[in-house]
């Protein structure tokens, strides 16, 4: 289950508007207790992906690690990855399945004509994605 802090993810929604017609991307930020993880930010990271943006994103090593420090400045961990998919539906696809590191969750917005229509979250397990719970908190 994921729980996620309502101001976090209203910045995930608006940098996936923002960046639309552009898969955006960053890390989540949080605490992991057992299988429940807990987001209280959100980590805006560039897309690195040079060549497909509109269907792809690539979190830079650096930003993966600036977003580390980050989150130990506030005692807390990166516990998954959020990112969009322009004009597609809010499920991974198997680009995304092929990256995703087990213990991490991963939020996918679907953006439609600039807008974030839905979102889900997706745990990685025995190399499947299932999805998982999402409630929203303060």
């Amino acid at each position: 289950m994921l729980r996620v802090k309502g101001s976090a993810l209203q910045k995930m929604i608006a940098q996936a508007e923002r960046d639309y017609p552009y898969e955006t991307c960053g890390l989540l930020l949080g605490k992991m207790e057992g299988s429940l993880r807990t987001v209280f930010g959100a980590y805006e990271t560039p897309n690195a992906n040079p060549d497909r943006k509109n269907d792809r994103y690539e979190i830079d090593p650096r930003d993966y690690l600036k977003a580390e420090e980050k989150a130990k400045e506030f005692g807390l961990e990166i516990v998954g990855v959020y990112h969009s998919h322009p004009d597609h539906p809010d499920r991974p696809s198997q680009f995304d399945e092929e990256r995703a590191f087990e213990g991490f969750s991963y939020i996918i917005f679907s953006v439609s004509k600039g807008k974030v229509v839905s979102y889900r979250s997706w745990e990685l397990v025995d190399g499947k994605f299932r999805e998982e719970e999402i409630l929203i908190f303060g």
